[in-house]
């Protein structure tokens, strides 16, 4: 059975700190592109950052760049997202996304699996 299980999420303060992780089983994960894509309350979904099966170049969206670092441990069939200098807006349901292929993808409609999400509250 394919899983995306996500962890991690929870509250905290404007500035402080996070990270989210992704396990995945079922599939050869080292063969998919990642994605981190979020859902804020009341919004579409909004792509945060891809990273190819062997790692590689990293982007990320214009809200969250310079902040978010995205990273992968194929090993340990796990992604990563570690979220610094948060913000409120920053509030949302994380979601890790598969592609299969040698690179991650922006696009809804090319992703495998997704995973349930891990909700990210940034608040005082």
């Amino acid at each position: 059975e394919v899983q995306l299980v996500e962890s991690g999420g929870g509250w905290v303060q404007p500035g402080g700190s996070l990270r989210i992780s992704c396990a995945a089983s079922g599939f050869i994960f080292s063969s998919y592109g990642m994605s981190w894509v979020r859902q804020a309350p009341g919004k579409g979904l909004e792509w945060v950052s891809g990273i190819n099966s062997g790692s590689g170049d990293t982007p990320y969206a214009d809200s969250v760049k310079g902040r978010f670092t995205i990273s992968r441990d194929n090993a340990k069939n796990t992604l990563y997202l570690q979220m610094n200098s948060l913000k409120p807006e920053d509030t949302a349901v994380y979601h890790c996304a598969s592609k299969y292929g040698l690179e991650y993808s922006r696009l809804r409609q090319e992703y495998n699996y997704w995973g349930q999400g891990t909700q990210v509250t940034v608040s005082s």
